[in-house]
């Protein structure tokens, strides 16, 4: 178990867990909500598509490349990590990268309705927040290290995720059908939140640290990334869980073309979604007490690519309702179990940067091949359900390498220590 970080000042005992939570709870839900791909992104792709009319890969190419700031979050994790603003490593990097994603989310509103316009303003609100999220990352990790809790705080790092995917369900649908001015104040008032959450609970003692110190201090942060194998194991198998021809562009369309759903109506499938993958995090917070990691990451991964399969079946509102909450719940299990590891495997002192190589995997996996499945549909005619299959395969092939990860991550329970840990322990023999 990593010793606790000493720049994070603790609180008074009885507040001394509920403030990071807070804090960690708050910044997850705003960095997650506020998010061009969540909440402004079924908005945005009926914009792009009823009002611009762009074809399926233009709309997929506008969210790869709005998220580019999300695939370079690592740079953002060696900033947080070796570069303190004013001695601090998280606290004033949250508040000032906060509020200027607020700020620009509020020029978003004004701007015209123009596709390379908007991407560009949506690059820029996408720089502020990745700061705002690689740092409330690395307050995540260190808390989770500090506390031999991975899996319990990923089970509430995903269910408020969940919960975010739960509103944003409606909320999106009801936003699309309006003007697109209120999307992008309504995200920019969910960031806006975080500023003053961070501003009254989050602790953290200032450090004075000189700028050839610095520089040491970001040799070291590179180092200690470039030889941790463990964590570029953990990358490996996230990224061929996630790299498969993606097709969330491609249902969009299907939804409003073949099914004829209205914003509302995809709005609920969401909802749905968002419901399941609560009762998902629910579970796992109580099965990664009992069950180790590998046993978890095979299951819930197993549990993905079945679920996922649903998608050939995709031609009514019924069976959309059962196959998105399906979905929701199997999909979601993979996800937990994917950060769990990825929270496991960060090497300790460097958790802004590592943890954000990890989550920069699955940010380029998921928008990059959503692009290529997108663009197979347009350009090469493919039917929607190769690409449910195609997908599936290539999702599949990442099960069997769970069995293959370093066992100090992944052989013992959440709340135990690593079993190199358990060994030098005399209690445990």
């Amino acid at each position: 178990m990593a010793p606790p970080r000493p720049d994070i000042v603790p609180p008074r005992p009885d507040k001394a867990l509920f403030y990071p939570a807070l804090v960690v709870a708050i910044g997850i839900l705003a960095t997650t909500l506020a998010q061009t791909q969540v909440l402004a992104r079924l908005p945005l792709q009926n914009l792009l598509k009823n009002e611009l009319h762009v074809d399926r890969a233009a709309n997929a190419a506008f969210f790869f490349w709005a998220g580019l700031a999300w695939y370079l979050k690592p740079l953002a994790g060696i900033l947080t990590d070796a570069f303190p603003l004013f001695g601090s490593r998280r606290k004033t990097y949250i508040l000032l990268s906060g509020s200027l994603a607020a700020l620009a989310w509020f020029a978003l509103a004004g701007t015209r309705h123009r596709y390379h316009d908007l991407l560009a303003v949506v690059m820029v609100i996408n720089v502020f927040m990745v700061v705002a999220s690689t740092a409330v990352g690395g307050f995540m990790v260190e808390t989770a290290q500090a506390s031999a809790g991975s899996g319990r705080l990923t089970a509430i790092r995903q269910f408020v995720q969940q919960a975010a995917i739960v509103v944003n369900g409606p909320t999106a649908g009801y936003l699309a059908g309006i003007a697109f001015a209120w999307t992008a104040a309504a995200c920019g008032g969910i960031m806006l939140l975080l500023v003053p959450a961070t501003a009254l609970f989050m602790y953290e003692r200032r450090r004075r640290i000189a700028s050839r110190e610095v520089l040491a201090e970001a040799k070291t942060q590179l180092l200690n990334i470039a030889t941790a194998r463990t964590m570029w194991a953990a990358a490996g198998l996230m990224a061929l869980f996630y790299i498969a021809p993606g097709f969330g562009t491609a249902l969009f369309y299907k939804q409003q073309n073949d099914l004829h759903f209205t914003t509302e109506i995809q709005g609920l499938l969401q909802l749905i979604a968002g419901l399941c993958g609560i009762t998902a995090s629910l579970l796992y917070a109580v099965a990664c007490r009992r069950f180790d990691l590998r046993r978890l990451l095979v299951a819930s991964m197993l549990a993905a690519t079945v679920a996922n399969l649903g998608y050939l079946f995709y031609f009514s509102l019924g069976r959309a309702q059962l196959i998105e909450g399906v979905n929701g719940f199997g999909y979601t299990l993979a996800e937990l179990a994917l950060m769990d590891l990825a929270v496991r495997a960060t090497p300790a002192g460097s958790e802004g940067l590592g943890f954000a190589i990890m989550v920069s995997v699955r940010n380029l996996a998921l928008f990059g091949t959503d692009w290529f499945g997108a663009s197979l549909l347009d350009r090469y005619h493919l039917s929607f359900n190769s690409l449910v299959l195609a997908n599936s395969a290539t999702t599949l092939v990442a099960v069997p390498l769970a069995l293959f990860l370093p066992r100090r991550i992944v052989a013992h329970k959440d709340a135990e220590p690593p079993p190199a840990a358990a060994a030098l322990d005399p209690a445990s023999s």
